[in-house]
């Protein structure tokens, strides 16, 4: 009985110790930083020189007389290409098992912002505010940690540079790449403006980037990624393209809301070197006339086409990639994602507007801000929350 009985302490203590909150110092005048992977390539035969896009991030490294870093103030380990879809809240983190971490900061165990201005910034991490020296590192693709890998495979930099992270600035840093045809890459440094606009919380906001590298849709096609997922858009879309915007229910998947179709938003023209904001573009929470103002069955459809087309008359409705020659594509926000049967060749995203249990409505429909990045052959939606009630049970 003695001996059982230890055997339960010492389990009790294991568990506990397995358990314990890992505590984080307090960052008196923080920035708040997110980190995406955009190298979408596949390392093929055709491109077998290139590095794997799988990298370590680096802030304020140490590095030894050959500029090996041997430590780091911060680090973001086992950076893989972005996911399509970065959800309004922190989804990686004790969910998943893999070691992969499709952005910063993802998975890591960190102080992560506020709710700011209304916006749930959990997503993005605290950094200390100030200049910082920060490294990109090509490393492989395993599960050891970066600084525990051999000293050869410590020594592949992807970027070495400094950034001015202001103090209560949210930024979002991109990896991505410049120059198709000569494969560099690089970065871009965008601080954020949507916690600082006056946004109505019954409307829905969205801006749009295209961040492809130069010469991609130029491109033969038997040089890029297959990627069905992203339908017409694989082979890219023209660097100057005009964006139509339509709105349908659940309840009418083929039957815009009235005054919903392809009203025009924008015209979208390819740049990966201005970290400029783009303009939000809104549309009203509950634009179908059948909402009851707690839900709607809305979902949103993106029409991208080159400069002169019309969307009323278009040739290409009914074609895949492999004949659009980069003049259409279609970006499609309906249900979690999941491309639909009546959809053909689309790029297919979760919606826009965020269907939840809050308070006594299971669910309640709420508004968001979003952002739609166009990276080489496919699209990427962030999405940003206010804070909502919790459920009532």
């Amino acid at each position: 009985m003695k001996q059982k009985f230890s055997i339960i302490i010492a389990g009790l203590v294991s568990a506990l110790c397995s358990c314990a909150k890992i505590e984080h110092k307090k960052i008196d005048d923080p920035a708040y930083l997110r980190v995406f992977n955009n190298l979408n390539y596949t390392v093929a035969l055709e491109n077998k020189d290139e590095e794997q896009p799988f990298l370590t991030m680096l802030i304020d490294p140490v590095t030894d007389a050959s500029g090996m870093p041997t430590s780091a103030a911060i680090i973001g380990d086992f950076l893989d290409q972005r996911n399509s879809y970065a959800p309004p809240y922190p989804s990686h983190v004790g969910t998943s098992i893999s070691f992969r971490n499709p952005e910063y900061p993802g998975k890591e165990d960190v102080l992560v912002g506020p709710v700011l201005n209304g916006f749930d910034l959990s997503s993005w991490a605290q950094i200390p505010s100030g200049q910082h020296r920060v490294m990109f590192m090509y490393r492989p693709v395993s599960g050891i940690p970066f600084f525990s890998l051999e000293d050869r495979l410590k020594k592949k930099v992807l970027l070495d540079t400094v950034l001015q992270l202001d103090s209560r600035e949210v930024y979002t840093l991109h990896i991505l790449q410049k120059n198709f045809r000569t494969r560099e890459n690089g970065m871009l440094l965008r601080r954020e403006i949507f916690h600082k606009l006056s946004l109505s919380d019954s409307l829905v906001y969205v801006n749009f980037y295209n961040m492809s590298a130069e010469g991609y849709e130029e491109a033969d096609k038997s040089k890029k990624k297959r990627n069905a997922d992203a339908g017409m858009l694989q082979y890219g879309i023209k660097d100057e393209a005009n964006i139509w915007m339509s709105l349908y229910t659940a309840d009418a998947l083929t039957k815009p809301v009235p005054g919903y179709n392809f009203r025009f938003l924008t015209t979208l023209r390819r740049n990966n070197t201005s970290n400029a904001v783009s303009s939000y573009f809104s549309f009203p929470l509950f634009a179908d006339n059948a909402a009851d103002g707690i839900r709607t069955t809305a979902w949103q459809r993106f029409s991208l086409m080159g400069p002169g087309l019309d969307p009323l008359s278009n040739p290409y409705n009914d074609n895949d990639g492999e004949v659009v020659n980069g003049n259409y594509a279609v970006i499609s926000c309906y249900g979690n994602g999941s491309r639909a049967n009546f959809e053909r060749y689309i790029c297919s995203r979760p919606n826009m507007i965020v269907n939840i249990h809050s308070g006594t409505n299971n669910p309640q429909s709420f508004a968001t801000v979003n952002t739609i990045e166009i990276v080489n052959g496919t699209a990427y939606l962030t999405t940003v929350q206010r804070k909502y009630p919790t459920p009532i049970y």
